[in-house]
């Protein structure tokens, strides 16, 4: 007869751990060895990635593959020469000997500047006569040297009181690949030491504060080697690269912290190191799967959508918790082998009575007015949402000391006749059935303020650049994308654009997100299910994170759409919130959320099953978890922070969403709402259908874990971990 669930999994789990103290060396050098090729091939992480991916089968993105399939190049370099007048003679004469240079230049297959005559030679010139730009079109076999040259040469235009910026949107993908690797650098560099520090002063020893650090750098090597693989079977936007980066480095930390606080507590029990390395990975290793489940469900919901960063993010995140996993069961055990003598046990056992124990208490007895109020400060805090915009950045994404994003922002302003136009229509036919579509219709729209001349592109391709009124992406730019889409003049057209690519990710994510969202909320429910039994406190979870949730979403909205804190920050407010950011920010911040709220229901379940009444299940078991929550809530913010603190803007909104996310959640809401919902409800906490409760008393997880004895008396009476130890009974 096969054994029973409850004593084969936490078995394999507990043989696990022994196998890697046993073969410390070994798996520490496995770990060493991915690091090391991790460390090696990050920069080509980097160089793989793709800056601006076209947003999937949206119209807009099938419009710009369209015009690029027509005009194969591989894009332009611009240089603006300013501060001097265009007329100038010395002016003239390094422009035109810079454009003859370069028209001889390998690679080169068009050069434009303001001397060369014509209509296209005058939009060449600012508004104000004291710049012009010189625009080179490279093939699209041109290599890296020589793109090289042609920047080089652009640099070289020298003429008295002129000085040159170099742009142009080739030099925008780079310098996003590059700010974005500086910027996960940054973090990574700001984040780690100080993690070590706050580890230190929860484990009060240099070794077991250090433990996490190590593992999380592996964890690190691991999430560039998994996305240097998925790299090359779908592209991956380069703003991927340091999502799953802090998503990697935070996970990584807390599940070994986790394991770390479990082994000093096996220890203070007495266990040898051997001993207390199996029970750990047989207990907290438990804790470890179980969250990472969690963390893996609220990322598979992004595997809905059809846009491409939202896709990679998912392969990317889940990948990555995979790894941090799989370095909390295997490294961190290893670990503990090299390091167990050196990490102290706990000096005395945790009292049950204590700050959290007198602050659930308080709560207790004002239970109706503290859950209201916390509601109310959380929808307050989350209304700011309701009215927020949704924007592509282009190249706002960069910060203004960006060449880059200077060239961008001088063209917009000083050279309006070559500014992106808010909306694009890319026409399949000729030169002159577009020329008659955009006299006829588009120009007759309401909110088109004018229209560019038609562009074409090659025989049977041409381009409409369309004027809006009002805010380039704002709702009367997106009612004229939506009036082109309607009427085509019975022509092959695309509308592309900013605003398009806002409307077609609108459009997603209101067709997709209902799955998606029920998708995530089906499987949390279903795990929180199978681990308390009830189907009230899962709903209630579900709704007390999505109050958190808004909660950072106002923020967000508040900080990046309004400019709240912006010079502190360093940044310029584009007036909206990057369209993919708040479904992320959902995703990331739902099972982190989750995970917090798995960490207390656990352990105010266990002390049920003990026979506690309500009140003191939630009293004792925030008193027993409040601790470690709190700390690894802190050394998220942390992690989270320090990418904040970068200068990419999309990095920025994620790292401040999900450092506000994880502070609210882990104090307003596990501390005060959670406890005073607790009270309110009572023993219908627990309530489920009959037929569930069947269902539950054969498959629910439970509280128990049959663990491997100890061969030495209990040293010190230390109570049982506030991690999960789950398992099948």
């Amino acid at each position: 007869m096969p054994a029973p669930l409850d004593a084969v999994v936490p078995g394999r789990l507990a043989a696990l751990g022994r196998a890697c103290f046993r073969h410390r060396r070994w798996v520490l050098a496995l770990w060493v060895a991915v690091l090391a090729v991790g460390v090696l091939i990050g920069g080509r992480v980097f160089d793989s990635t793709v800056a601006g991916t076209s947003s999937g089968g949206y119209e807009s993105a099938r419009g710009t593959s369209v015009v690029a399939a027509a005009d194969p190049s591989l894009g332009t370099v611009t240089a603006v020469v300013d501060g001097k007048a265009v007329d100038t003679p010395a002016v003239r004469t390094a422009v035109t000997a810079a454009a003859g240079d370069l028209a001889k230049l390998p690679g080169v297959l068009s050069v434009s500047d303001a001397y060369q005559g014509g209509p296209a030679a005058h939009a060449m010139r600012s508004s104000d006569g004291t710049a012009s730009l010189v625009s080179v079109k490279l093939a699209e076999t041109t290599t890296s040297a020589q793109q090289n040259a042609v920047t080089q040469r652009l640099a070289a235009i020298a003429a008295p009181g002129a000085h040159v910026t170099i742009g142009g949107d080739l030099v925008l993908q780079q310098e996003v690949k590059n700010q974005t690797q500086s910027d996960t650098k940054f973090g990574e560099i700001v984040t780690l030491p100080l993690t070590l520090v706050v580890m230190v002063l929860v484990f009060g020893g240099l070794a077991a504060a250090s433990l996490p650090v190590i593992g999380a750098i592996a964890s690190v090597g691991g999430a560039l080697l998994a996305m240097f693989g998925f790299s090359h079977i779908m592209d991956i936007d380069t703003s991927v690269l340091p999502i799953a980066t802090v998503l990697g480095l935070g996970l990584s930390i807390d599940y070994a912290l986790l394991m770390v606080n479990r082994f000093r507590e096996e220890r203070g029990h007495g266990a040898g190191i051997a001993a207390a390395v199996e029970r750990t990975t047989a207990t907290a290793g438990r804790t470890v799967a179980f969250s990472g489940l969690t963390v893996a469900v609220a990322l598979s919901g992004l595997f809905v959508f059809t846009d491409p960063v939202l896709r990679a993010v998912a392969a990317a995140g889940v990948s990555v918790v995979v790894i941090a996993v799989a370095a909390a069961l295997t490294l961190v055990p290893a670990l503990l082998g090299f390091a167990g003598k050196r990490i102290k046990p706990p000096k005395k056992a945790e009292p049950d009575e204590g700050f959290f124990a007198r602050t659930v208490r308080r709560v207790q007895r004002r239970a109706v007015p503290v859950a209201l109020v916390c509601i109310a400060l959380l929808m307050a805090a989350g209304a700011p949402f309701l009215g927020a915009n949704m924007r592509s950045s282009g190249a706002s994404v960069l910060p203004v000391s960006s060449a880059g994003r200077q060239v961008s922002d001088t063209i917009d302003h000083r050279f309006p006749q070559l500014a992106p136009a808010p909306v694009t229509v890319v026409v399949q036919g000729s030169a002159q059935a577009a020329t008659t579509y955009a006299d006829q219709v588009v120009a007759k729209l309401p909110g088109v303020a004018g229209v560019r001349a038609v562009q074409p592109v090659s025989a049977d391709v041409s381009t409409i650049d369309v004027l809006v009124q009002g805010d380039p992406q704002g709702s009367q730019a997106k009612h004229v994308v939506d009036e082109l889409r309607a009427d085509r003049g019975g022509l092959t057209s695309y509308v592309t654009g900013g605003a398009a690519s806002v409307v077609d990710f609108q459009h997603e994510l209101a067709s997709r997100g209902p799955w998606a969202l029920g998708l995530v909320a089906v499987g949390t429910l279903i795990l929180l299910f199978l681990m308390t039994g009830s189907v009230v406190m899962p709903i209630k979870a579900l709704l007390m994170n999505v109050l958190s949730l808004g909660c950072s979403l106002g923020a967000l909205t508040m900080v990046f759409q309004h400019g709240w804190f912006s010079g502190l920050l360093g940044f310029t407010p584009t007036g909206g919130l990057e369209t993919f950011i708040p479904v992320l920010v959902f995703a990331f911040a739902f099972g982190l959320s989750m995970d917090y709220e798995v960490f207390l229901l656990a352990r105010i379940k266990e002390l049920r099953d003990q026979g506690y009444g309500c009140k003191e299940a939630v009293q004792l078991g925030l008193q027993r978890s409040g601790r470690i929550i709190t700390s690894a809530a802190l050394l998220m913010v942390i992690v989270f922070a320090g990418f904040a603190a970068g200068q990419m803007l999309m990095v920025k909104q994620m790292g401040i969403a999900l450092a506000v996310a994880v502070a609210v959640d882990a104090t307003l809401v596990r501390c005060l709402l959670v406890p005073a919902a607790m009270s309110l409800f009572g023993e219908f906490n627990w309530w489920a259908p009959a037929p569930l409760r069947k269902l539950y008393a054969r498959f629910g997880l439970r509280e128990h874990v049959a663990l491997p004895p100890l061969d030495v008396p209990t040293a010190i009476p230390v109570p049982r971990s506030p991690e999960r130890t789950l398992t099948r009974r």
